[in-house]
C-alpha cells in the first residue's frame, strides 16, 4: 500500500479559523481571513488551560462540541496505491465527503501479455505467514489468471473477462476528502475499532500523511 497526498487547502489553519470565526463574529469572513484577528487568537495563549495558542483552543472546542461542519472547508487529495478490491468494498461505504475515482478493470487489460503484464493481488498478512495456506493461494491466483488469459485470448470483453477476479486484485485510485468526513472515517476505522486490518492499515497512513503536511490536526485525530 502506498499513500501520497496530491493537495490539499493552502492556509488550511487560517481556513478552519475564518469559518469557525464567521459563526460568531460580527465581522465579515473576508476581513477575517485578511486581517488580524487570526493573529491576535496565535498571539495569545490558550484560555482552557491545555496549552497552545487560543487559536488551538478555539479549534479544540470546535472538535469536541461536535460542531464540526466549519472543518468541511478543508480539503485533501489522496493518491491510494496497491489496495485489494475487498479495501475498495469497504471504503466506498464512506459516501458523504468522500469522492473517487477508480482504476476500471472494464478499460484496463488485466491480461498477461498486456502492458499490466496480468493482474497485481494482496496477500493477506495470516496467510503470508501460514506456508501451506500462501502455497493454497498462489496457486488460486495463477489458475484465476490463466482463466483470464484464456477469456482474453478467445475475445471476451475486458468487462466480461473481470468476472473471474477476486476481491484480492490490487487497485489505484484518487481519493478527495473533507477534514470532517475523513476524521469520522479515522474513528470508525483507526486501529484497535475492530476494522479489518487493511482499511485500518489505510485509516494511519492517511492520518500520517496529513498531519505531515498539518501537524497542528494530530491532536484531533486523537481525541476523536
Amino acid at each position: 500500500m502506498k499513500v501520497k497526498l496530491l493537495s490539499s487547502t493552502p492556509n488550511a489553519r487560517e481556513v478552519a479559523f475564518t469559518a469557525i470565526r464567521t459563526c460568531y463574529s460580527h465581522n465579515k469572513p473576508s476581513d477575517l481571513f485578511d486581517g488580524e484577528e487570526y493573529e491576535k487568537y496565535q498571539r495569545k495563549t490558550a484560555t482552557d488551560g491545555k496549552g497552545g495558542t487560543d487559536a488551538d483552543r478555539l479549534f479544540r472546542h470546535i472538535v469536541s462540541s461536535g460542531h464540526t461542519s466549519t472543518l468541511e472547508h478543508i480539503h485533501f487529495v489522496f493518491a491510494i496505491e496497491g489496495v485489494s478490491r475487498s479495501l475498495l468494498a469497504q471504503l466506498t461505504r464512506h459516501r458523504v465527503g468522500f469522492g473517487y475515482s477508480v482504476q476500471s478493470q472494464r478499460y484496463v487489460s488485466d491480461a498477461s501479455d498486456k502492458k499490466k503484464g496480468g493482474f497485481q493481488f494482496i496477500v493477506p498478512p495470516k496467510i503470508q505467514e501460514n506456508p501451506e495456506a500462501l502455497g493454497i493461494y498462489l496457486d488460486a491466483m495463477r489458475k484465476i489468471q490463466a482463466a483470464y488469459d484464456l477469456l482474453s485470448s478467445s475475445k471476451i470483453p475486458k468487462e466480461d473477462a473481470r468476472f473471474v477476479l477476486p476481491n484480492a486484485a490490487a487497485i489505484n485510485l484518487t481519493m478527495s476528502v473533507n477534514l470532517r468526513a475523513l476524521l469520522e472515517f479515522y474513528a470508525k476505522r483507526r486501529k484497535g475499532r475492530g476494522a479489518q486490518w487493511e482499511i485500518a492499515n489505510l485509516a494511519e497512513e492517511l492520518r500520517r500523511v496529513v498531519v505531515e503536511k498539518e501537524d497542528w490536526l494530530e491532536p484531533y485525530f486523537e481525541t476523536k
